[in-house]
């Protein structure tokens, strides 16, 4: 097979959470501790920094690899979802795995494997550790897939754990209060490993206490401790952080929720710094100057043109919505016009309920089984003040908002990764 082939077999031949969902979900880690002995446990091999949350762990996870990168590691980064392309999901200081790495794993492997029956992301971690060991990383940022505590990524043991936030997302499989999702997060916690929590309130707080004491592993709130006194954005679209330990940062991400992902970094790299991984604080300034070029970071406030002002964001919960509806709305366009679809297992209602009831909408439809039809995000819209028209695809709604806009409108595209990750791929094969 060659390299397309082999993917079309993964995403064909194992359960893929972003294509049908619950069904790919697997409880336990079985299969996850089979290929890590059948690989000689490739994740002992290095150093690992793992991190959790509902929201901003992919941020998290970049501009951490980005300081680590730096500083002069050699850094692997595994992440999820993908946007383009599967290998985005696998890198060493930025470089996505070779195409015939993954080609040669499948084709070597399939045979143990296979009568395994693993989730695709199940086999794609094993991967990764696979090769993060066998090209010597010196330390890798591991994104936890969903959860935490019977997460895939779970069978490591960190030098720090950070756990970003809590909010209701994937409650069918975490639970359906914070404290029942806090304590799946918390799961990644290890004994006499400290960890980061970055935003909590008193129901999670209590959680994490308590697991942390249980393990006897020291916990640090960055909310207790914030890094950044003021945030504000340049007019060159760079973020402007002045920080306690720091000075001036300048962050290449810039949407309005990256303050607080700037503050739990920061207090995780307080952390590196008492470790001793982290010695001279100048890789933290360049690390946040240049996360997207250094990780190859897509789909976060992601400027795609200047006239007219074209963003795309992949936020897709409330929690999400909370930031992204207001720098929205802050945006000085003559007309705003939004290309909007979302996934079954979210909240639709409530998200579409905060949208600016003045911009023009273009809803859709992304290439997922699990993307709500076009029709039905329309009617939902129309319930909640929205008015637009329906496309099949988010290239049709794209290009019907780009036609219809003035070199002076603000044009958004989002709503679910798989918007995001549709449009980027059109754009990708069009240049």
């Amino acid at each position: 097979m060659n390299y397309q082939e082999t993917i079309e077999y993964l995403f064909n031949s194992t359960p893929v959470f972003e294509k049908v969902g619950a069904s790919a979900y697997k409880e336990g880690l079985f299969n996850t501790e089979e290929l890590d002995r059948h690989f000689d446990h490739p994740h002992r091999k290095f150093k690992t920094i793992h991190v959790a949350g509902t929201n901003g762990k992919g941020s998290c996870s970049h501009t951490l690899a980005a300081i680590l990168q730096s500083a002069g590691y050699k850094v692997g980064l595994y992440t999820s979802p993908h946007l383009v392309d599967f290998r985005e999901r696998i890198r060493i200081n930025g470089k996505c795995i070779d195409e015939q790495y993954v080609v040669d794993f499948v084709e070597q492997e399939r045979d143990f494997f296979e009568p395994l029956h693993p989730s695709f992301f199940e086999l794609t971690t094993a991967l990764a550790f696979k090769y993060f060991a066998e090209k010597e990383v010196d330390i890798a940022v591991i994104e936890v897939g969903l959860g935490g505590r019977l997460d895939c990524t779970n069978i490591i043991t960190p030098l720090l754990s950070v756990i970003t936030n809590i909010s209701f997302d994937h409650t069918q499989f975490l639970g359906n209060t914070l404290a029942k999702i806090a304590a799946e997060k918390a799961g990644i916690i290890k004994p006499n490993v400290p960890v980061v929590i970055g935003e909590c309130c008193d129901e999670t707080r209590e959680v994490f206490e308590a697991k942390a004491k249980a393990v006897n592993a020291p916990i640090f709130f960055a909310e207790d401790s914030k890094e950044v006194f003021e945030c504000s954005l340049e007019e060159n679209g760079v973020m402007r952080y002045k920080t306690k330990t720091y000075g001036i940062i300048k962050g290449e991400l810039c949407g309005d929720y990256q303050q607080k992902n700037t503050n739990t970094v920061l207090n995780a790299v307080d952390q590196l710094r008492k470790l001793g991984i982290i010695k001279n604080t100048d890789c933290v300034t360049a690390g946040f100057a240049n996360v997207c070029e250094s990780t190859g970071l897509l789909g976060r406030w992601q400027t795609l043109c200047k006239t007219p002002l074209t963003i795309c964001d992949t936020g897709h919960n409330v929690a999400g919505w909370n930031y992204l509806c207001q720098q929205i709305v802050r945006q000085k366009g003559k007309t705003k016009r939004i290309v909007f679809g979302m996934v079954d297992d979210k909240d639709v209602t409530h998200v579409m309920a905060m949208l600016p009831k003045d911009a023009v909408y273009y809803f859709c439809k992304a290439t997922t089984h699990r993307a709500i039809t076009e029709d039905e995000i329309q009617k939902i819209g129309e319930e909640c003040g929205l008015h637009g028209t329906c496309y099949s695809s988010v290239e049709a709604a794209y290009k019907a908002a780009c036609k219809e806009a003035s070199l002076e409108d603000f044009i958004f595209i989002g709503g679910s990764s798989y918007v995001v990750a549709d449009l980027l791929t059109y754009l990708e094969n069009n240049n």
